[in-house]
């Protein structure tokens, strides 16, 4: 998963939200050569990004911005953009954190009735796990490379990333969220469990693209191995 990019990164970003609702209002375009299906996927691109960010944008005025510069134009000053950033991003914060004050509550009801559901165990630090299959290896440490197949769901089933379809995913232990790295240190491999992850063992108040802040995290888990330093790849979360 990659890091939500703050709302006051205005250039790559502002500049690429205008482009992607502009070509969205442009319907009437038809892809029907090379650069307009590469500039279509870029708005693409660019849209999904502020589709997972929560950014709310006027097309018209995007577009009319996207004309002014062709046109060597501003009809704001530099100090107006930075207050309209400004207070762009004052009114996001607020709703984050209310968005992250809702979760927290949603989520501390889910666990507190989900610790009581049949096969459930909870550890000191609030982890939930279900053992669904017992493996028979070796149980990893803090230092090991793991080999896993998985896949994780927001307690509403929303998929949020996967590795089924695809080869399984090799990670270090320590470099994952504390949830997966303690849940990690306490199955064999041949093990096949199902985590629920408390907010402040996952992703906590920032969250994720896909992952609304304060989330509980429900991932099926595979241990399928333990593997050599060298052949680990990068972690996907």
């Amino acid at each position: 998963m990659i890091s939500k990019i703050s709302t006051l990164r205005t250039g790559a970003l502002l500049v690429g939200a205008a482009f992607a609702l502009t070509l969205a209002s442009c319907t009437k375009t038809k892809l029907d050569t090379d650069e307009k299906k590469a500039s279509y996927t870029i708005g693409q691109q660019f849209g999904k990004n502020l589709k997972d960010q929560n950014i709310s944008l006027d097309a018209d005025a995007l577009a009319m911005a996207l004309r002014d510069v062709a046109q060597n134009k501003n009809q704001l000053t530099q100090e107006e953009m930075q207050q309209a950033l400004m207070k762009m991003q004052e009114s996001a914060n607020k709703k984050a954190k209310e968005t992250a004050e809702k979760n927290k509550g949603e989520a501390q009801s889910f666990l507190e009735k989900n610790k009581s559901a049949q096969g459930v165990k909870t550890t000191a630090s609030g982890l939930q796990y279900i053992i669904e299959k017992e493996g028979q290896g070796k149980t990893p440490t803090k230092n090991d490379q793991v080999k896993v197949h998985y896949k994780g769901t927001l307690t509403n089933g929303e998929v949020f990333d996967s590795s089924y379809g695809g080869e399984p995913a090799t990670f270090p232990v320590a470099g994952l969220i504390p949830g997966w790295t303690e849940a990690l240190q306490m199955i064999k491999v041949g093990s096949k469990v199902k985590l629920f992850i408390p907010p402040e063992l996952g992703y906590g108040e920032s969250g994720r693209p896909k992952i609304p802040p304060n989330s509980v995290l429900v991932f099926e888990m595979e241990l399928l191995d333990i593997v050599a330093a060298q052949a680990a790849q990068a972690p996907k979360k």
